[in-house]
């Protein structure tokens, strides 16, 4: 009988050099699809925070829409009127996005 070894291919010595480029792609495609667009979201939240004025319509935190009714830079909080003569004070990095363009499901 005869018997018939098959021997694996030794590893070749340029290897590492093309796992190194791999890891570098798989960083950068990670980057361009997850990383960049939520930096851009977070930079547009940031900005419409801090351009907040009395009386914009605006989303808290919990997906609760109000009217802003006062703006308190030192504390850095703001006053959302939620209903009518129903006012809470919310931090200022918890107000979202503008609702004027949205609407409230009824």
């Amino acid at each position: 009988m005869n018997t018939i070894l098959l021997q694996a291919a030794a590893p070749q010595g340029g290897g590492s050099g093309m796992m190194l480029i791999m890891m570098v792609a798989i960083f950068a495609i990670m980057w361009l699809f997850m990383i960049r667009p939520q930096q851009q979201r977070q930079k547009k939240i940031r900005e419409f925070q801090n351009s907040l004025q009395e009386g914009t319509k605006v989303v808290i935190g919990g997906g609760i829409y109000g009217t802003v009714k006062r703006i308190d830079l030192t504390k850095n909080t703001v006053d959302v009127e939620i209903s009518r003569g129903v006012v809470i004070t919310v931090d200022k990095g918890n107000v979202y996005a503008d609702a004027s363009s949205q609407t409230p499901n009824a």
